[in-house]
């Protein structure tokens, strides 16, 4: 049968390709897909157990069975379109999110702006370069939104992110978040932005005036055990 295999970020580099189709056997697994990926780009072998594994847009065990036709996207350690959840190249502006939750029926609105830092580290950065799944990205925007409402009596909730080059002081992230009380919008939108950047298929380049690195990789709090334990 035949899959389509998806890069992105670090694996996308390793790789030297962006997406190709693979020929597998009837009812191989995602585990088999990246296996056969790993044999066609070898470079990506000594980070394959970093990699987590997405069928058809959703994330998913080694053991998954594929059919003809399956998308199976390698997910590097993340950072990281319509409706409240949005994810693209235009510049932020953080009233929006702000305008879209807000109502009468809350007595508090909470906003997060995540900005480009000019250190991290002891190191000066340049800039920082993002890139993202996009598809799957709302998917799973939606996904923490519903994650939210089932923890808080929280209204609403609004989830943007920005991809491409990004410059120091500009703004990566806005997370809103409305309300009945304030407690519960603060520990909400807490929430969103560590879950963001745990589970969400954005990925964050930190370029330095002597060098780059994808940033997760140092991280062992994103191997794919420890963020499967998580859910």
């Amino acid at each position: 049968m035949r899959v389509t295999i998806r890069y992105f970020a670090a694996a996308r580099e390793r790789a030297g390709i962006s997406s190709e189709t693979l020929e597998l056997d009837e009812a191989a697994t995602a585990a088999e897909a990246l296996a056969a990926a790993c044999a066609r780009h070898p470079a990506l072998q000594p980070v394959a157990q970093r990699l987590r594994l997405a069928v058809d847009q959703e994330f998913t065990t080694p053991e998954r069975k594929l059919r003809d036709g399956s998308e199976v996207a390698l997910i590097p350690p993340v950072s990281g379109g319509a409706g409240p959840h949005r994810i693209g190249p235009a510049a932020l502006a953080p009233e929006v999110p702000l305008r879209e939750v807000a109502g009468a029926d809350c007595g508090a609105v909470v906003s997060f702006v995540g900005t480009v830092r000019a250190t991290n580290q002891g190191k000066r950065v340049v800039r920082l370069e993002y890139e993202a799944y996009p598809e799957m990205a709302e998917k799973v925007m939606s996904q923490i939104g519903d994650e939210m409402k089932t923890r808080w009596p929280i209204s609403r909730v609004a989830i943007v992110h920005r991809t491409g080059v990004l410059e120091i002081g500009q703004a990566s992230v806005v997370i809103a978040v409305s309300a009945p009380h304030r407690g519960e919008a603060f520990q909400a939108a807490q929430y969103a932005i560590d879950r963001l950047k745990q589970i969400v298929p954005i990925w964050k380049k930190e370029v330095w005036s002597d060098g780059s690195q994808w940033i997760g990789w140092e991280n062992p709090a994103h191997s794919h055990e420890a963020l499967t334990a998580s859910q």
